[in-house]
Formats: structure tokens, sequence, C-alpha cells
């Protein structure tokens, strides 16, 4: 180890992407995105949703998660290893939730509405009334609330004793992008397996401020760090059921909701 060596310091920001083209027009930052989360960046030839068997069906559903065994879960799955965070924000359904639990993993769902701090639902499947943020509450909140239900992922995994996390989903009504920021930023990804994240795409989103253009650079850019940290998109799902809306736009034939799933390819 290098005594004179700068220490690597914590990040504070993402490294944003060059603009899509000189005119830095939400025309070319739009077009440019959404090309991106509609390409998968690999193959999947095992994706499961509703049960946890082999399925090659050509209805693929949002929730996908990859059963190649050259990605490890299904082997967690079989072996009773697999552990899945479930982050929302007050959603009924659990049927994913549910499957992952009853197929062999252990889940834990994070919702600040569940009735109590933590309820054990069945054998595999815990519900946490905790919501996950992009940071934790101020040292002087803390002090006068120890037990906030408000947390960075990276403390809950500290506060849990997990150090890896098979499967993280994520439907957190468009506060998903400074929450992956900070998984970015406080380096847990390389904790996590598969990324199954629901995005919105109405609004900037919480936070994110700047122009609808310096907006998208920033989805984008969150979306390269993904890949540069070796995660690779294998399943998009456009989801037809919402406003058919970009920032409020109705001219990129883009939904205003998409599902997007990532597999960690050097996960072990």
């Amino acid at each position: 180890m290098c005594a004179f060596c700068p220490r690597q310091g914590p990040r504070w920001h993402i490294d944003l992407q060059p603009w899509a083209g000189p005119s830095q027009s939400l025309d070319e930052e739009a077009v440019r995105f959404l090309r991106y989360i509609s390409t998968p960046q690999i193959a999947c030839d095992h994706m499961s949703t509703d049960s946890l068997v082999t399925d090659s069906s050509p209805v693929q559903k949002p929730w996908s998660v990859c059963l190649d065994d050259r990605f490890g879960l299904a082997h967690q799955i079989r072996s009773k290893k697999c552990r899945l965070y479930s982050l929302g924000l007050g959603s009924e359904d659990t049927h994913f939730e549910v499957s992952m639990a009853n197929g062999g993993c252990e889940v834990h769902r994070f919702d600040p509405s569940v009735r109590s701090a933590h309820v054990l639902e069945s054998q595999r499947l815990w519900h946490h009334r905790l919501s996950i943020d992009w940071r934790d509450p101020h040292p002087a909140v803390a002090a006068q609330k120890p037990h906030s239900s408000t947390r960075k992922l990276g403390t809950i995994l500290n506060d849990f004793g997990h150090h890896k996390i098979d499967v993280l989903k994520a439907d957190l009504e468009s506060a998903e992008w400074k929450v992956l920021e900070n998984l970015i930023l406080d380096d847990v990804l390389e904790q996590i397996g598969q990324l199954v994240f629901e995005i919105h795409l109405h609004w900037p989103g919480f936070e994110v401020s700047g122009s609808d253009s310096s907006a998208v650079r920033f989805w984008y850019s969150l979306l390269k760090e993904l890949e540069q940290k070796d995660f690779r998109l294998f399943h998009s799902y456009k989801d037809a059921s919402k406003p058919q809306l970009f920032l409020k736009r109705d001219t990129f034939n883009a939904s205003s909701c998409y599902t997007l799933s990532w597999v960690n390819t050097r996960w072990k």
C-alpha cells in the first residue's frame, strides 16, 4: 500500500456524460435516452416473474429476474440462499414478493405504510416500516428520533447485517433517480446481483433540478454509471397503461413509466 498516495475519498456527484448533441436540446437527449432504455445489452434466456420455474414464454411481465445459470440467482434460489429487497411506497401489489418468497428467497419488503415496525408474513417474507431515502436523517433529527423510519440502503444493510442482496426491486414513485444516485455514490452496487427498477419519466423526479434536457442527461448518466459498474440491461418493459408522456410531452412515443432489469455480470 502506498503511504504517500492520496486516499480515495467519497464521491459527491456522478460523472455526467457528454451532451447527446451540440445543441444540448431535449429532443437529442430524449432520443438517446429512450433508445438506451429500450435496447437490452445482454441476452437472458430464462426470465421469470410470476413463478420461479424456467420461463421462456414470449409474454414478459414487468418484474423480471434472470435465471440463467451463469448469473447465479437460480443456484441461490435452489440452495435457499437468495435474498431480495423490495423498496416501495404504499404499493398493495406484493405478488412478485410472495412468489419469490415461495420460491425460496428471503424477502424483505420496505414500505413506510406497513402497520408495524417489522412483520413476518410467512416463513420467508418480512415487511418493514422503513422507507429508503438518498440520505440519512440529519444527526440532530436522528438524536431526537433514534428509530427514524427513513434511511439510506447502505445504512439498512449495515443495520440488518446483510452484505449481499441477490435482487433489489424498487418502485419509488420518482424517488428512484436520487436513490440510484446514492447507491452509486455510496458504492453499494457491488453488493447487489440484479436490479429491477420502475422508472418514472413524466417529471424530472425529486430534487432533480435544471432544464428538462439536463434532467434527461442526468438520468442517462446514472444508467451509464451502472454500465461502468458491470450491470447490463436484460429486460425493458414499456407500460402502456400509464400516461404516454415524457416530461409532460406526448411527442416522443414514450410511456411515463418503464420497468428495467439489470444483472451484475461480475456477481458471485
